[in-house]
């Protein structure tokens, strides 16, 4: 969780920048970049789901008998902050 607070904010430094210089918007290696960050925060996303479904399957597993008898904790869902959860909005 703090790899994807301390990479949005360091996406949201650059698109800052960004603004400040309208030559780099047309940059067609800029464009470039804003998709391959665009993919990459959904593939976390996706990453972040399966994480959980996996999580809800393997505890609603421990809770069948006989693995009731043995008192298996429960792993916690991923919970980021809501930030870190939504892809960052970059329009240019």
């Amino acid at each position: 969780m703090e790899a994807s607070s301390e990479f949005t904010n360091l996406l949201t430094k650059l698109f800052a920048l960004a603004e400040a210089y309208p030559d780099l918007k047309a940059n067609t290696n800029f464009l470039s970049l804003q998709d391959d960050l665009k993919n990459m925060e959904n593939k976390i996303a996706f990453s972040r789901q399966f994480y959980n479904d996996t999580a809800m399957k393997f505890n609603t597993y421990i809770l069948k008998f006989p693995l009731n008898l043995f008192h298996i904790a429960q792993v916690e869902y991923f919970k980021g902050e809501k930030e870190i959860q939504d892809a960052p909005k970059v329009e240019f």
